[in-house]
């Protein structure tokens, strides 16, 4: 999911193990994105990405570009994209911040 973040040029990645603090997913991929047209092609980039590699389809997905954040939930992963004012505002890294980095990529 990085890489496909990474093609459409997603902002400041982020991927959080969470396990050990959460029951509902064991990590977080979080990105921001300058536009709605760039977080829905992030979008896009996950869920392709996700189907061509592992043959999976989101659980569910919340939020729409316009909104300025996404939420992607495949189960033990849950991708968050945000517009960077949203980003800011959810602060995820700071209410997650006893999860480990595995890979940070501004």
């Amino acid at each position: 999911m990085v890489d496909a973040l990474q093609d459409k040029k997603g902002i400041d990645i982020l991927v959080l193990d969470i396990h050990s603090q959460a029951v509902f997913a064991d990590f977080f991929v979080i990105c921001s994105g300058d536009s709605e047209p760039q977080l829905r092609a992030l979008m896009q980039g996950v869920l392709q990405q996700a189907k061509k590699e592992g043959d999976r389809l989101p659980k569910g997905v919340e939020g729409t570009p316009a909104d300025g954040w996404i939420l992607v939930d495949f189960g033990e992963v849950v991708v968050h994209l945000f517009a960077a004012e949203k980003r800011a505002y959810y602060d995820l890294e700071s209410l997650w911040h006893k999860g480990r980095v595995v890979v940070r990529m501004q």
